[in-house]
């Protein structure tokens, strides 16, 4: 077992650190205050590869392992937790086309996904079905050469700003058998947008319910077969899953380090804060929990780049580990500011409020724990 990264990975991750300490951080606390999607900082992301880690380089893409993605959204989210994400969420959809759609559909989009000159979405969540994923109502009807969509997708990121939506919709019966994936185009008439989410966190990035109203979507544009849809949403919410746990490892990163300089200039009682061994410690807790839980993120994103059998369930403990370690990394490192971590004066309350929602997206942290004992009792 070798704990530590090669020369390309640490290239790689230097790579990220930098355009993140640039071109994220520097503008992060504007883009939350003005809730502003920096499309234009996306598609120089691209330019470095990050648009298509790990879509294949036929088509533009960057061909990189999970845990080479891993490293790269770790170092982004040390920047802006709210844009890596959402960059994230742009390679699940990349990748899933990729992955499973046919030859014509990757040549159609992926060049263009991969420069982010098309910005994608993801659209699984409804709003009556939450958790229970399979239970979607939103509906695919086969007409001739095409499928008319009707439904609605709730919580979708970039909705209204995307120009690729990859949806799950009900092609056949009920449950997860019944349910096929498609690529529908911004523009497609029937297809709208709701208002736009007034949101704790995450406000770098838009959020809203996207509707189908008799939507017309061509045969071509289906993935797949019909009845795969819901196995490629889950096999790509197990890489969704490995990224959004390493932005959480990123921003709760900015927050350890945050809270470190501020003991350490920091003075109370004659003495700097660093010198009390209470604060210490708690500062030596959030770092082993950290690191606790970078360890077994890459363990997970290894599993799944070695198609190991206990892959998901893998990604499923560390995005439920490095989730919730991370929000109360950041939350400590708020508390250890006293009065200053709840001003925006600091990046500490922002941080909080962008992480929180990783505990609920990507399945929720309860479905994590059901996916994991459901591994425990089949063993």
């Amino acid at each position: 077992m070798d704990f530590n990264l090669t020369e390309d990975q640490r290239a790689i991750e230097d790579a990220a650190r930098a355009f993140a300490a640039a071109e994220l951080a520097p503008h992060s606390a504007r883009w939350d205050e003005e809730k502003t999607l920096p499309v234009d900082v996306l598609r120089a992301a691209a330019e470095l590869g990050f648009a298509g880690l790990y879509v294949r380089e036929d088509v533009g893409g960057s061909a990189l392992s999970r845990l080479d993605a891993s490293i790269v959204f770790e170092q982004l989210s040390y920047g802006d937790v709210s844009v890596a994400a959402f960059i994230s969420i742009h390679n699940m959809a990349a990748w899933m086309i990729d992955r499973f759609g046919s030859e014509d559909l990757r040549r159609r989009y992926l060049p263009r996904l991969t420069t982010m000159e098309l910005i994608a979405s993801y659209a699984l969540t409804e709003p009556g079905s939450g958790s229970d994923a399979a239970a979607m109502k939103t509906t695919a009807v086969k007409d001739g050469d095409r499928y008319v969509l009707n439904g609605s997708k709730a919580f979708i990121s970039g909705a209204g700003t995307s120009d690729v939506y990859v949806v799950m919709a009900r092609t056949g019966g009920e449950g997860a058998k019944g349910v096929s994936a498609f690529v529908v185009e911004k523009g497609t008439p029937g297809l709208s947008f709701g208002a736009q989410e007034r949101k704790m966190g995450w406000n770098a990035q838009p959020t809203a319910q996207v509707n189908f109203d008799d939507c017309r979507v061509p045969e071509a544009n289906r993935i797949g077969n019909e009845g795969e849809g819901f196995k490629f949403a889950m096999a790509g919410l197990d890489g969704g899953r490995i990224n959004i746990a390493s932005c959480s490892l990123g921003g709760a990163g900015l927050a350890l380090d945050t809270a470190k300089a501020y003991l350490e200039t920091r003075k109370q009682f004659g003495q700097p804060l660093a010198a009390f061994q209470g604060l210490q410690w708690r500062l030596a807790d959030m770092a082993t929990e950290l690191d606790a839980a970078r360890l077994m993120v890459r363990r997970a994103a290894h599993a799944l780049d070695q198609k190991n059998p206990k892959a998901t369930q893998y990604c499923a403990m560390a995005k439920r580990f490095a989730t919730d370690a991370g929000f109360e990394v950041a939350n400590q490192a708020l508390q250890l500011h006293g009065g200053y971590g709840y001003l925006r004066d600091y990046p500490l309350e922002r941080i909080v409020r962008d992480l929180r929602v990783h505990q609920i997206l990507e399945g929720t942290n309860e479905i994590m724990r059901v996916i994991t004992a459901r591994e425990l009792f089949r063993a």
